[in-house]
């Protein structure tokens, strides 16, 4: 059987990021590797008092034009690419005087953190790193003989394999970390080519890729027997992909899922101008409220549906206090996620261990650009999120009546919400809270009757006369084909509908409306969401 190891005489290191660059390359030099190395790495390595050798002189050309052709090179690329028992590639390897490169360490230039930031465009170009990427893609490739290493984390995992094979990496070793190495650079470019893509206001470029570095690998997906895991991309939303977890278990596929639509919503909800709650079930809210504190918002928010709230995730769009927090624990929920909270809020639900409270910081821009992404049978469609918001809308009233001021404000309230709801959606609300939601339906008749009879179930727990519909409002996120919708909206009780308008029947719509005194505006925006 052929010997995989192979023993690591020279290391190539030139590295951006400098985290445990020194301990790894005092490792090296003390099992005898040669150091090779450019630039600020060579000056850090040399600065310690470790022997390094600048790539310039190994290649006999200097670094030029401001650092952007260094490592591009025979003697470079020689060193990484020759397949070592190959008697051509040896015989060339000694003609041309290239020594073979057994370890290359490699990170690139900061450009997402560049992007991240906000640089200027000539600054986020030269970021774009040239001889990094080249020289991965050689070493990865040459995984039979040479190693290769991305990022400071997987420093030890070498070191390891050196000390237990004397010296060398196994091609185990070699061909994960070659792994590694491709998805890194198709990362890095796709994060490269979204970033030009913005830039010229490309919507559809003929080739899309997407990049993400990994969270975490999840117990598993939707369902048990699915495997999944938890990738960040590189636009930086606020949420369940930045927040800080303080404590509880390991959030699920689910979790997930469910706390990124809590958070998406709350984030309509301007913290400068109103608390706000939303409690989410199966990636619907089943209760949004304001308020004018948390903990009031969070009551009327659970009074909308207290039997979904169950085992739910609760989003707030303002830093969690203690008598919220006390509030929540009276009943089982999975997640809780806010900007921040308070030291006594934080010790309220530490007493619920299995409780997972995230903070992320700040609260999603609900107008930011940005793409989603859906894969079908064979495809992947793409689309921009749906960044309109209530505020920059026009409603338009088109029957005899008028909203009253309390109902066009119930109004904005429901459609705001109407936004994050499964479709077909029917969201009543009454006093800046929902009373009653439909979602995720075939038939828009369904949506409005099952949130009615949700309506009536809380009535009947909160032991109230009568439903909260009767008087509320509606909203619908797309137009009603026919007026059957409408009438059972008007015959659970709400007075005034916000829908987008656009049928081929909205004047009998609007007919209906006025026949049955209902005010009625258009938005002109749909908010289909499947």
């Amino acid at each position: 059987m052929t010997n995989t190891t192979r023993r690591v005489t020279r290391a190539l290191l030139s590295v951006s990021d400098k985290t445990g660059l020194i301990e790894f390359a005092r490792a090296l030099a003390a099992r005898g590797v040669e150091l090779v190395s450019t630039g600020g790495t060579a000056k850090a390595i040399a600065a310690t008092g470790l022997k390094v050798k600048d790539v310039a002189d190994l290649t006999g050309f200097p670094e030029m034009m401001d650092g952007r052709v260094k490592t591009l090179h025979p003697k470079v690329h020689g060193g990484l690419l020759a397949i070592r028992h190959n008697t051509e590639h040896a015989d060339a390897m000694k003609k041309h005087g290239i020594a073979p490169i057994d370890l290359l360490v490699v990170n690139l230039y900061p450009f997402e953190a560049t992007v991240d930031k906000g640089a200027s465009f000539e600054d986020c170009i030269e970021n774009i790193d040239i001889g990094g990427p080249a020289m991965i893609r050689a070493a990865a490739k040459n995984h039979d003989d040479v190693a290769v290493v991305v990022e400071a984390q997987d420093y030890q995992a070498v070191l390891d394999e050196l000390s237990r094979n004397e010296g060398a990496t196994t091609l185990a070793l070699r061909r994960r970390l070659a792994a590694k190495a491709y998805a890194r650079t198709a990362a890095y470019d796709a994060a490269i080519s979204n970033w030009f893509n913005r830039r010229l206001e490309i919507d559809a470029p003929d080739f899309r890729a997407f990049g993400g570095r990994l969270i975490q690998s999840l117990r598993y997906g939707e369902n048990p027997h699915q495997t999944a895991a938890f990738y960040a991309t590189p636009d930086k939303r606020p949420g369940v992909s930045t927040a800080r977890q303080l404590q509880g278990k390991e959030l699920s596929y689910n979790n997930i899922n469910d706390t990124d639509a809590a958070y998406e919503c709350i984030g309509e909800f301007d913290a400068k101008r109103t608390a706000a709650c939303v409690i989410v079930k199966h990636a619907n809210p089943c209760g949004v409220a304001e308020g004018p504190n948390l903990v009031e918002a969070y009551r009327r928010a659970l009074a909308c549906d207290s039997t979904s709230a169950f085992g739910g995730i609760i989003a707030m769009n303002r830093a969690l206090d203690a008598d919220t927090a006390r509030e929540i624990t009276k009943i089982f929920t999975e997640v809780i996620i806010a900007p921040d909270a308070s030291e006594e809020a934080i010790a309220i639900i530490a007493g619920k261990k299995n409780l997972r409270l995230l903070l992320a910081g700040s609260l999603p821009d609900p107008r930011a650009p940005g793409l989603t992404a859906k894969t079908v049978a064979g495809g992947l469609l793409v689309q921009s999120r749906d960044n309109a918001v209530v505020d920059d809308m026009t409603f338009k009233v088109v029957t005899k009546r008028a909203p009253t001021d309390a109902e066009m404000r119930d109004l904005k309230f429901a459609f705001r919400v109407a936004k994050h709801v499964k479709s077909n959606t029917i969201i009543y609300a009454k006093d800046l809270a929902t009373v009653g939601i439909g979602a995720g339906q075939m038939s828009r008749v369904d949506s409005a009757r099952i949130a009615a009879r949700k309506a009536q179930d809380a009535a009947a727990e909160l032991k109230l006369a009568e439903p909260l519909t009767k008087g509320s409002v509606v909203a619908s996120d797309a137009f009603f084909p026919f007026a059957d919708g409408m009438l059972a909206c008007i015959e659970a009780g709400a007075t005034a509908v916000v829908q987008p308008g656009g049928s081929m029947r909205d004047d009998e719509v609007i007919k209906a409306a006025d026949e049955h005194g209902i005010a009625m505006v258009f938005t002109g925006t749909r908010h289909f969401r499947h």
